[in-house]
């Protein structure tokens, strides 16, 4: 029996999901711990540098619905293949700019291109993963998979954020981005060959664009009108934005705390660090949600400890304490992950389920769009620490959002409803 045919099976589906995790993980990984440090090298200042990573989750914003459809309705696998496509040009198309240090408009453009790549990606990979399961009759629990998919993940993360880090070091940084360009073929290879729809067919004869209304309008209805679901949205609003923030000026942050702007294994120790934390993450996830009835309480309480974790980064100008802080920060991260991604994916029906996870992306990517910049400026003109400390109170704003989510006591909020029973109907009385 050939590897492709064997995906069928549950076990075929879950090794899959894996490996793609793997090989986009460590694709972006190689990057993830010098890419700050990249743009400051290309001549960029510190509001430029995040404004482009700004231009990167507006990308997101701007494509999240529409690549949401094509994964519901041309397929997963379809939109799978043109994010790394997409990914592997504009990787590229970053390393021309970065040679010859050119204006910001195009890092602009560039970094929209990314976005758009990305949200090929997102939601297509976990749609495809809870579909082929249902259609393999999986008796397992999902927080289970999504917790090796952390581990595998943070697994590869960790080796391309230290060997990205060693590369650029011993050769230039340009060569790590060339490096995930070439992954990102490879893994359209492998998609190609293995990564059929399972559970799903299908429509590649409607019209776009009247899918794409159809759709759009019926997530919002599925999604941003179901009180559960809306306020797990405006959640990563505000964590979304601080989350990717926090994490890129690390890499300068570490090397301002550590004294040697030249030392990029320092700034790939920051990647490496969050990467051990996504491990621990992982493991953590399935047996905390041993020890709580429901979901929300975990998500509750992994939150506050996420933003008191910010807050002392910034306001602790030690390089050790950093160092140990952003561990906390990242298993906190890490472990609330897999919770929150079946919580929702039991908020939401099967048929739309791509379309709505890339809903919810865009609610962080929009946080992105204004708290990447705003925190940027705030690093130019009072430093990193207190820009850290800004994070955590736009962070603390996702508390309250939180409470409300868990106020609507929806089945999937319960540990001990059916972990495989993806397809609830949210609008169902609780």
């Amino acid at each position: 029996m050939s590897y492709a045919s064997r995906v069928s099976t549950a076990r075929g589906v879950v090794r899959t999901y894996l490996l793609l995790v793997l090989g986009n993980t460590l694709a972006q990984a190689l990057i993830w711990g010098i890419n700050t440090i990249f743009l400051l090298d290309a001549g960029l200042s510190n509001l430029q540098a995040f404004a482009a990573n700004a231009f990167f989750t507006a990308g997101m914003v701007i494509f999240e619905v529409p690549t949401g459809v094509v994964a519901d309705t041309i397929g997963r696998r379809a939109s799978y293949l043109l994010g790394t496509v997409t990914l592997s040009s504009m990787t590229l198309a970053h390393v021309g700019l970065w040679h010859w240090h050119s204006p910001f408009w195009l890092w602009a453009l560039a970094s929209i291109g990314l976005g758009l790549g990305f949200t090929f990606f997102s939601g297509a990979v976990e749609a495809w993963l809870i579909d082929a399961l249902e259609a393999a009759n999986f008796t397992g629990t999902v927080e289970s998979v999504f917790g090796r998919g952390q581990v595998v993940g943070g697994s590869a993360m960790l080796v391309g954020s230290l060997g990205g880090g060693l590369i650029a070091q011993q050769t230039s940084l340009g060569v790590p981005f060339v490096l995930r360009a070439a992954i990102l073929a490879l893994m359209f290879l492998f998609a190609f060959v293995v990564m059929h729809d399972i559970g799903f067919t299908p429509d590649p004869h409607g019209r776009p664009l009247a899918e794409m209304r159809r759709i759009a309008v019926t997530s919002v209805d599925l999604g941003w009108r179901v009180p559960a679901v809306k306020w797990l949205m405006v959640e990563s609003l505000f964590t979304g934005g601080v989350a990717i923030y926090a994490f890129y000026a690390l890499q300068p942050y570490l090397l301002e705390l550590y004294g040697d702007p030249g030392a990029y294994q320092v700034a790939g120790l920051a990647a490496a660090i969050v990467a051990g934390a996504q491990i621990l993450g992982g493991l953590v996830a399935p047996r905390l949600r041993r020890v709580v009835h429901r979901r929300t309480t975990a998500l509750l309480a992994i939150s506050a400890l996420g933003t008191v974790a910010l807050a002392l980064i910034g306001i602790l100008h030690s390089f050790w304490a950093v160092i140990t802080l952003v561990s906390l920060w990242g298993l906190l991260y890490a472990a609330a992950m897999p919770i929150r991604q079946t919580y929702i994916n039991g908020l939401i029906p099967s048929k739309q389920r791509a379309t709505i996870l890339s809903f919810d992306s865009l609610m962080g990517s929009s946080g992105g769009v204004w708290g990447q910049p705003v925190l940027g400026k705030s690093a130019d003109l009072w430093g990193y620490g207190p820009s850290y400390v800004c994070g955590a109170a736009i962070s603390g704003f996702a508390l309250p959002a939180l409470l409300l989510s868990r106020r609507q006591d929806a089945p999937a909020d319960r540990v001990t409803a059916s972990p495989t029973t993806l397809g609830l109907d949210p609008t169902e009385p609780s």
